[in-house]
């Protein structure tokens, strides 16, 4: 399936796609969620952060890893791009998104959103990481929206 890359609200655009509902964001191995889009996660889902911290600071997040968590309709992936403030790598996106890809069906999920991963500061080049996106998509039955700008969804207008 395709990879397609977006610009819009990932949260927001979600609430159309048929559950189950699956996100993907960039995770560090220590089990922080205080940086970057993890935040987002973080504060709409505090039992992800939770859950996430806890399998982290037992060391059993390494590199290349992915977590899985689910409430209800909603899937999000905890990939494990980095570790600290570690430089993330080509190779360890490559296998986290390979790992991801691999249990997403038997999650029941075939659609996965994502903001842009491994390329903010200090990151993998942007080229490099929309390459390996769309390749990993390509060979699997799975379809990833990369949002790759954020745009807030307008707020609805209050009743009159």
């Amino acid at each position: 399936m395709p990879t397609t890359f977006v610009k819009g609200d990932l949260f927001e655009d979600a609430k159309t796609a048929p559950p189950p509902r699956a996100f993907a964001f960039a995770a560090d191995c220590s089990g922080a969620m205080d940086k970057g889009v993890a935040v987002a996660f973080k504060k709409r889902w505090p039992a992800l952060a939770d859950a996430y911290r806890a399998r982290a600071e037992g060391g059993k997040v390494q590199l290349g890893d992915v977590f899985m968590w689910r409430d209800g309709d909603d899937v999000v992936y905890a990939l494990g791009l980095h570790h600290g403030d570690k430089k993330p790598k080509v190779s360890t996106l490559s296998r986290a998104l390979a790992a991801m890809i691999a249990r997403a069906p038997g999650d029941g999920v075939s659609r996965i959103a994502l903001p842009r991963v491994g390329a903010g500061k200090g990151g993998i080049d942007r080229v490099r990481v929309k390459r390996v996106l769309t390749e990993a998509a390509a060979e699997s039955g799975l379809s990833l929206v990369v949002f790759e700008q954020f745009i807030r969804s307008a707020e609805p207008a209050p009743p009159a």
